[in-house]
């Protein structure tokens, strides 16, 4: 029985917003599950006494063979399987727990391999329970220990970049990302060159996992920690979702979307300068979504009023971008809600500027005429020729004098 079980391949690349996808995902799953016993044998381990009820001479040993334990994986996807063994394997994490507490010196050189197998390995638990308890683990050592704090960080990095490049599949990355949300919040200024590229290198890309509804919330919260730690990595950050900005799935557009604005709720004026162009280019193309969800999304940014005003100090920026979008999408888009929105976003911008209102209309509306004379003018030009080929076709049969 293998310890720390590999992931069937099949499962790596499922969809997950697809609930077709998922359910496969899940038989897959489940059919896989004897890689977590032995031809069909329930899985034993062998009740050790408490730490607390052994000496203190003893108690190292018997630290490291319960680390050993709970290194053993259950199948949670059979719920009626190994019940008396998981049950004992979740209070032994528990007494682990206390045990690194109430402690001094538990943690030797001797312990780190075992520790950290079991910390992070097991993040790939099937069972949210399993994985809440070690990230309290986790993260009391990252307090505690100030010589691993280095090596834990590079782990973590070790095991995200694996998720994105190689598997798409880890079960804690949710966990893992609460765990950097506290430790960002904690790092010194001026921020380290490798925390700036942990930033851009890693938590970046790992907007591009199919995954992503899995953990989205605690990824933009990391986000944003960094940007409110050093406001100059806004830039590389808003450009590198530009970068990964999904193409065809609707529900990770929202979700960056939602993500943006809480980057630019902490956004600071000098920063948006930087960004404005690349960014209302995209938040146009997304207005202009035949998805409804995706062009509401975009459209509620002008409900807020910190976006708003810095919209309306760069207007004779934005405007020009944006309103040739708009402008269409009003007289055009089938849902009637999103037309609403667009007319409350073009009566912001006539009272933001309605000098430039006023001209990019004039422009438009030309323009649109320019456009419709030269389409009436390939339209007579089609029919001429249709009309020529059709005459030299009579002529070829006889039907008509040459």
């Amino acid at each position: 029985m293998s310890s720390a079980p590999t992931t069937p391949p099949s499962v790596d690349k499922v969809d997950g917003f697809s609930r077709k996808s998922v359910r496969k995902a899940r038989q897959k799953r489940s059919q896989s599950s004897s890689q977590f016993r032995s031809q069909g044998k329930p899985i034993e381990l062998t009740p050790l006494p408490l730490l607390k009820d052994v000496p203190s001479s003893e108690q190292p040993e018997l630290f490291l063979k319960k680390l050993q334990q709970c290194c053993v994986i259950f199948d949670f996807m059979d719920t009626l399987s190994d019940l008396k063994m998981k049950e004992y394997k979740r209070s032994t994490l528990n007494e682990l727990v206390d045990y690194i507490t109430i402690s001094r010196g538990c943690l030797t050189e001797q312990t780190y391999p075992e520790v950290v197998r079991m910390l992070l390995e097991l993040f790939d638990s099937e069972d949210p329970r399993e994985r809440d308890y070690l990230k309290t683990v986790l993260h009391r050592i990252y307090g505690k220990f100030l010589g691993l704090r280095a090596f834990i960080r590079k782990q973590i990095n070790n095991i995200f970049l694996r998720f994105v490049y190689e598997t798409e599949h880890f079960n804690g990355v949710a966990e893992l990302l609460e765990i950097l949300g506290s430790i960002i919040n904690g790092f010194a200024l001026p921020l380290k060159a490798e925390h700036k590229q942990f930033l851009v290198k890693v938590l970046i890309p790992l907007h591009t996992v199919r995954s992503l509804s899995l953990f989205h919330a605690q990824l933009a919260y990391c986000i944003v920690q960094f940007l409110e730690k050093d406001p100059s990595l806004t830039e590389p950050v808003i450009r590198g979702l530009m970068k990964f900005w999904p193409k065809t799935c609707s529900q990770k557009e929202v979700m960056f979307l939602g993500e943006l604005e809480e980057i630019l709720d902490v956004i600071e004026p000098s920063q948006f300068v930087k960004i404005q162009e690349p960014l209302f280019k995209q938040i146009a193309k997304c207005v202009s979504s035949p998805h409804f969800q995706v062009a509401e999304r975009a459209l509620y940014y002008w409900n807020n009023e910190y976006i708003m005003s810095l919209i309306e100090e760069n207007s004779n920026v934005i405007l020009p971008i944006m309103f040739s979008s708009l402008y269409r999408i009003s007289k055009e888009h089938w849902n009637p809600a999103i037309v609403a929105l667009v007319y409350n976003v073009l009566k912001a911008f006539m009272e933001m500027n309605s000098t430039m209102f006023d001209e990019l209309t004039a422009t438009y509306k030309s323009d649109r005429q320019r456009e419709k004379k030269k389409e009436k003018e390939r339209e007579e030009l089609w029919k001429k020729l249709e009309d020529l080929e059709l005459k030299r076709g009579l002529r070829r049969d006889g039907i008509i004098p040459t």
